[in-house]
């Protein structure tokens, strides 16, 4: 039972630090799969998970917490659903990683678009990570 990958998000791989959410702002990669934008760096301390994610919606765009509450429980939805290449890749490489969803188009999103863009995000993701590990070596 140890094979099969975990599909639960725990409480341990919720980005709530706020040094690391600041530190990762002020010296994080970005990149853009629209309509989520992706800001991430790799962690040399040690973290009690992997992988560390933040999810938000602009007040700005959502003056409503109950619409900005459903865009977060979709975006930490189909990450939950999708973050088994990317754990393993981290796992491969030895990394430790912060990553912070931010949902940036100005209507609702629908759950098949999410459905769609989240593994593109994923990909993407392991793909400039590869890179900078590749550079770093």
């Amino acid at each position: 039972m140890a094979d099969n990958p975990s599909y639960n998000l725990s409480r341990k791989e919720m980005l709530k630090s706020r040094k690391l959410i600041e530190k990762l702002f002020a010296g994080g990669s970005t990149f853009l799969v629209f309509p989520i934008k992706v800001v991430f760096m790799l962690v040399e301390e040690p973290m009690d998970s992997p992988l560390k994610i933040g999810v938000s919606a602009s007040s700005k765009k959502f003056k409503k917490a109950v619409d900005r509450n459903r865009i977060k429980r979709l975006i930490k939805e189909h990450y939950r659903v999708n973050k088994h290449p990317l754990h393993e890749h981290l796992a491969d490489n030895g990394k430790q990683l912060v990553v912070f969803f931010m949902y940036i188009d100005k209507v609702l999103p629908e759950n098949a678009l999410l459905k769609r863009k989240m593994p593109l995000v994923i990909d993407k993701l392991i793909k400039t990570l590869g890179e900078n590990i590749n550079q770093n070596n």
